[in-house]
């Protein structure tokens, strides 16, 4: 069992899928945008015991609307990408979902964006697009959000950091990336396994 919340995002194949399910991750995510529904469907034909997560960068809601209505994930979640606008919140709140909020550390207003929105979504998952910054170097800056909103971690977490970073900044969990696929069936998911095997508490 895991000890803490863990998304695992951009999976996309039943290798992936299958592994974190069995390692008690919360939520997996599947990109509507680029997994083809019939492929999704078989991958979670071999679920149980997790959340899936629809995921999306697009901010047309009807659209979402419309994806949403043909994956039945258990969960959506939604960009705030630079310069775009957000969909309607209020208009996918009545989808009677959990939503997942997606922004840039590097990019976005964090605070005005969490005040603002911090009424639809359950988590924000903050990732940075600036791979030169340290985890490090901003840990007391983001220490200080993740007082005050229901923040998964999705940047700068390793083997030997995780468990660090949950209990010295108090994030509600971690989003981790699935592996890429090698060949059918078969993916790279060395850093993953690695991470989930240091926050599994049998180990």
């Amino acid at each position: 069992m895991l000890k803490t919340i863990v998304k695992v995002s951009e999976v996309n194949n039943l290798s992936d899928a299958r592994y974190c399910a069995g390692m008690g991750v919360e939520y997996i995510g599947f990109s509507m945008d680029n997994v083809p529904f019939e492929k999704y469907k078989e991958m979670r034909g071999w679920l149980a015991g997790v959340q899936i997560v629809g995921e999306t960068s697009s901010n047309n809601t009807l659209h979402i609307q419309e994806m949403v209505s043909t994956f039945l994930p258990d969960a959506i979640q939604i960009s705030a990408n630079s310069g775009s606008d957000l969909p309607d919140l209020d208009a996918l709140k009545e989808l009677n979902l959990p939503i997942i909020l997606k922004t840039d550390f590097a990019e976005a207003n964090l605070p005005a964006l969490f005040q603002s929105t911090a009424g639809y979504v359950t988590y924000f998952l903050l990732e940075n697009s600036d791979e030169f910054t340290p985890i490090d170097a901003i840990t007391n800056q983001i220490e200080t959000w993740a007082a005050q909103y229901p923040i998964l971690l999705g940047f700068g977490i390793t083997e030997d950091n995780a468990n660090q970073l949950l209990e010295e900044v108090g994030f509600k969990g971690l989003a981790l990336k699935g592996g890429q696929e090698i060949r059918p069936g078969f993916a790279n998911m060395d850093e993953l396994i690695n991470i989930l095997e240091v926050l599994d508490d049998d180990f």
